[in-house]
């Protein structure tokens, strides 16, 4: 399978680590690529945040850090995060060691965070951008302040939780294609199932990222959209044979077709129908 599959954890772990290292392990056996995470402390929202609790409950340590990138390197699979500030780049470049690093839709218009973490470029070979909400002006902005980040992936995605059927657009990724040409393309999922995903990847997205739950119905807006250990393996399957379905951008005989041809194309007798 060429296509990467980010399978993104996120808070959906609860703050249960022991969860999380099995959430990690069921996106290894699945075939997924990456296992993603969000870095990021609650107080770095502020204490009268509406949500200030609930990230304190799932905001990831350090410590946890580093043991889901060993258990990922463990597993054969990448370790990957979102970065929301410097000090959260710091820890993951720096620290961590990490050469790839995940920008949410959320800090697109950020500028000065997206120059910072191209100002890494010594270390970061990948990053990971998504585009929800964006315009291709925003994008374009976006895509300028991180100029020397050597591979550079824009995700056509969409900001609801779950998104509605309606709200995917999926045509866009064709757009972003033809006004990004330098650049990967891929789709940040966050809609019921995996449809979207696969027609993403017969449009030319070459990375897929969708949240990772063990079920679509347990509470938290990042479950209902999310694929589970199920989900993620007929997904790897599904995208490895539309793969070999997609074939070239050349249009001819293909060996197969060849030995029929000269049957095919005989000529036809002048016959009534009686």
């Amino acid at each position: 399978m060429k296509t990467i599959i980010i399978a993104e954890i996120g808070e959906n772990h609860y703050g249960r680590w022991d969860v999380c290292r099995g959430m990690v392990e069921e996106v290894a056996a699945a075939g997924g690529t990456i296992a993603k995470f969000q870095t990021y402390t609650a107080d770095q929202f502020g204490k009268d945040h509406p949500w200030h609790d609930w990230f304190k409950g799932v905001e990831m340590p350090e410590a946890v850090h580093f043991q889901m990138q060993e258990l990922c390197g463990d597993l054969g699979i990448e370790f990957l995060s979102s970065t929301f500030t410097r000090r959260s780049t710091d820890f993951l470049v720096d620290k961590m060691g990490l050469q790839s690093l995940k920008l949410a839709s959320s800090r697109i218009t950020d500028h000065d965070l997206l120059r910072y973490v191209n100002e890494r470029a010594d270390r970061l070979t990948t990053v990971y951008l998504s585009t929800g909400g964006a315009t291709i002006e925003e994008i374009r902005e976006g895509v300028a302040c991180l100029a020397d980040i050597q591979n550079l992936t824009l995700l056509h995605c969409i900001s609801q939780y779950p998104t509605e059927d309606i709200n995917v657009n999926l045509r866009a990724i064709s757009t972003m294609r033809a006004e990004f040409p330098d650049h990967r393309i891929g789709y940040s999922d966050h809609s019921r199932g995996i449809q979207a995903c696969l027609a993403a990847v017969a449009l030319g997205a070459e990375v897929l990222e969708k949240h990772f739950s063990f079920h679509t119905r347990m509470p938290g807006d990042d479950h209902e959209g999310a694929l589970t250990p199920e989900t993620l393996a007929g997904l790897v399957d599904q995208v490895t044979r539309l793969e070999v379905m997609l074939g070239s951008d050349h249009k001819g005989p293909v060996p197969d077709e060849q030995k029929a041809l000269e049957h095919l194309r005989g000529a036809l007798r002048e016959v009534d129908f009686d």
